[in-house]
């Protein structure tokens, strides 16, 4: 029973103490990258739309100068996430030209090695779920990505938190 505790005591460390995780110390960046989420038939779904908004929000704040949204397409899907967002954001006039569209990745960390080359060694805030938001920060830091994020709170299941707990140690050992 003891190592039960030690694993659920190395997981608060390693969720709590990632790398830039508090959005209340958001500073302005060079990009902001929102991390893709479902589409429906080029709609973005409920969360996929929070995220997009508050990207949205950042951007008319002056956190960032430029946008890039992530994200592939599922077998069977006419439009990818990164599409879809980008065509949500233009709707809500943000110029295309502030724009960088991603449209490859299936996985966060694909999202994130996909711009890697876009942007550079430019700052970023990462838009996501707050139960997200430490696994990826902890797959941008090993990929060499400087980010602080911006975690969207909203009313995520219990299991939600428990498999972005569980794959932010992973993350944090190295298993991608």
């Amino acid at each position: 029973m003891r190592w039960w505790w030690a694993l659920v005591l190395l997981a608060l460390g390693l969720v709590f103490f990632s790398p830039k995780a508090a959005s209340s110390s958001l500073q302005k960046a060079d990009w902001i990258v929102v991390l893709g989420a479902a589409q429906y038939n080029g709609e973005p779904s409920d969360i996929f739309r929070n995220r997009l908004e508050a990207a949205l929000r950042l951007y008319r704040q002056g956190y960032a100068p430029r946008i890039a949204v992530t994200g592939g397409r599922r077998p069977g899907d006419r439009f990818s996430e990164g599409e879809v967002g980008c065509q949500y954001l233009q709707a809500r006039k943000v110029p295309r030209s502030t724009l960088y569209c991603e449209q490859q990745s299936r996985r966060t960390v694909e999202n994130l090695t996909n711009i890697a080359p876009i942007i550079g060694k430019s700052s970023v805030i990462i838009v996501t779920d707050e139960p997200h938001l430490p696994r990826a920060l902890i797959l941008a830091e090993q990929i060499g990505i400087r980010a602080s994020g911006f975690a969207v709170r909203g009313q995520f299941k219990e299991s939600y938190w428990q498999r972005e707990s569980w794959l932010a140690i992973l993350a944090r050992l190295g298993v991608r």
